[in-house]
C-alpha cells in the first residue's frame, strides 16, 4: 500500500477513490496499491459502501440498497503478456457487509478499460485510428478479471494527445437515460468461468430436487457467469406474462422457492451454495412472450443477490445468449428466430439487450455487448 493512500486521523479515514457508472450498475473504483492486503478489505470498503446496514439502504456510504449499486473494482496494471491491467471485482452485502468475489460483474467491467487508461495504468495503450466514419479514435485495452481468470477485450471512443476516454457520443442503452459513447467489451473464451465448463454437469437439462421434495427441471450453465435458467411456467406463477420485479419482491413465498432451486442448482454445479452472487438465477418466459416482436428472441427476469434485478446482471446476459445457441437447453428451446443470426436480443423488464457470440465446432470463442460508462466523481471515499 503506498504510505500516502490512506490517511487516518482519530476521527477521520480516507483512500483515494473514483465513483462511476458503468452500463445499468454503479460503484467504487479503487487503485490497488491504494488498499491494504486483500485479508484487510473488510475493515474498509464495506463501511465505504455503507454497510453493514440492517434497514437495507446503505445511507451511511456510497452505496443505494440495492445489489446493482454496491460494486466496488479494485485495479492495478498486469504482468501478464495477454493483459494491460487487471481487476478485481467485489460485491458488498448490503445487510450483512459481507465481500463477495466469487463471480464477475459484466456491467462494471465497462468502467474499468476507461479508467484504466485516464490514470496512466497502461504504459503503451493500443490507439486505433478512426475509420469507416468514426468520429474519434478507439482504444483497445485487454482487461484480466482476476475472479474468473478470464480475458475482456474492451474498446471505447478516446480524443485528445495524450488520448484519454471520450464519454459522449450518440449511443443509447436501455435503462441509462441520454447517450454516450459505445464501449464494445468482447469476452474470450468464456465459458467455464467458475466451474471449468460450459455445462458443468455435462447436460442441456437437469432435475433439481428442492427441500419440500418437489422438483424442477433447469438449465445450468456457466459462461462468464454461472446461471440456473429455469421456465417460469414451471412455477406455477399466475399469470405469469405480468411478472415483473416488483411482483416478485411482494412474494416471499416465490423468492422463497426460487432461492432453493438457486442453491440446488448450485450444489449440482459443484458451487457454494451459500454464495448468493453465483449462480444467479434467471426465469425464461414462454416463446409466446416474444412472438408480438421479431426483433426480440427470448425474455427472461433474473434475480441477482436475492432481488429481482431491473435490468438483467450482465454477465448472466451473456450466459443467456450462449445458452441460447447451445441446443436443448431451456432458453434455446424458448427462444424465437434464434438460428438466424449470431447475436440474441434478450428482453428485460426495463427494456432489451443484444447479445453477440461467436461459435466454432460447438465452443464458445467470445461473447460480445455494448455498454456506456461514465466517471461521476473523483475524490477521497470517507469509510
Amino acid at each position: 500500500m503506498h504510505p500516502s493512500s490512506l490517511c487516518q486521523t482519530a476521527m477521520k479515514r480516507t483512500l483515494p477513490a473514483i465513483f462511476a457508472r458503468g452500463g445499468t450498475s454503479n460503484g467504487l473504483v479503487i487503485m490497488r496499491d491504494h488498499l491494504p492486503p486483500v485479508q484487510e478489505w473488510h475493515k474498509i470498503l464495506p463501511a465505504a459502501m455503507g454497510s453493514p446496514d440492517p434497514y437495507g439502504r446503505q445511507l451511511n456510504g456510497l452505496g443505494s440498497g440495492i445489489s446493482s449499486t454496491s460494486k466496488i473494482c479494485v485495479l492495478s496494471p498486469s504482468a501478464r503478456p495477454d493483459a494491460d491491467i487487471e481487476f478485481t471485482f467485489v460485491q458488498v452485502g448490503i445487510k450483512d457487509g459481507s465481500l463477495d468475489m466469487a463471480g464477475n460483474c459484466g456491467n462494471m467491467s465497462s468502467i474499468v478499460g476507461p479508467v484504466g487508461l485516464d490514470e496512466g495504468l497502461i504504459k503503451s495503450p493500443r490507439i486505433e485510428p478512426a475509420v469507416n466514419g468514426s468520429a474519434s479514435p478507439t482504444a483497445l485495452v485487454r482487461v484480466f478479471n482476476t475472479n474468473t481468470s478470464k480475458i475482456i477485450h474492451s474498446r471505447f471512443s478516446v480524443s485528445g494527445n495524450p488520448p484519454s476516454y471520450q464519454p459522449e457520443g450518440d449511443y443509447q442503452m436501455d435503462g441509462v437515460p441520454g447517450t454516450q459513447s459505445k464501449i464494445v467489451l468482447s469476452f474470450l473464451d468464456p465459458g467455464g468461468a467458475k466451474t471449468g465448463r460450459t455445462l458443468p454437469t455435462g447436460n442441456r437439462i437437469d432435475t433439481l430436487t428442492l427441500p419440500d421434495g418437489t422438483s424442477i427441471q433447469a438449465s445450468l450453465v456457466d459462461v462468464s457467469n454461472p446461471g440456473v435458467f429455469i421456465r417460469l411456467s414451471d412455477l406455477g406463477v399466475a399469470n405469469p406474462q405480468s411478472l415483473n420485479p416488483v411482483a416478485v419482491e411482494a412474494d416471499n413465498e416465490l423468492k422463497g422457492r426460487l432461492e432453493n432451486i438457486r442453491q440446488a442448482g448450485a450444489r449440482m454445479m459443484g458451487l457454494d451454495p451459500k454464495t448468493e452472487s453465483v449462480p444467479k438465477i434467471v426465469l425464461i418466459f414462454p416463446s409466446s412472450s416474444t412472438l408480438g416482436d421479431p426483433d426480440l428472441n427470448i425474455r427472461c427476469l433474473a434475480l441477482s443477490m436475492g432481488q429481482a434485478h431491473k435490468a438483467v446482471p450482465l454477465t448472466l446476459a451473456l450466459c443467456l445468449g450462449a445458452a441460447v445457441h447451445i441446443p436443448g437447453t431451456i432458453p434455446n428451446l424458448l427462444a424465437t428466430g434464434n438460428g438466424q443470426r449470431d447475436s440474441v436480443v434478450i428482453g428485460h423488464p426495463t427494456g432489451r439487450l443484444e447479445v453477440g457470440t461467436t461459435m466454432q465446432n460447438g465452443d464458445i470463442l467470445s461473447a460480445e455487448l455494448h455498454r456506456t460508462a461514465r466517471v461521476l466523481m473523483k475524490g477521497e471515499v470517507f469509510y
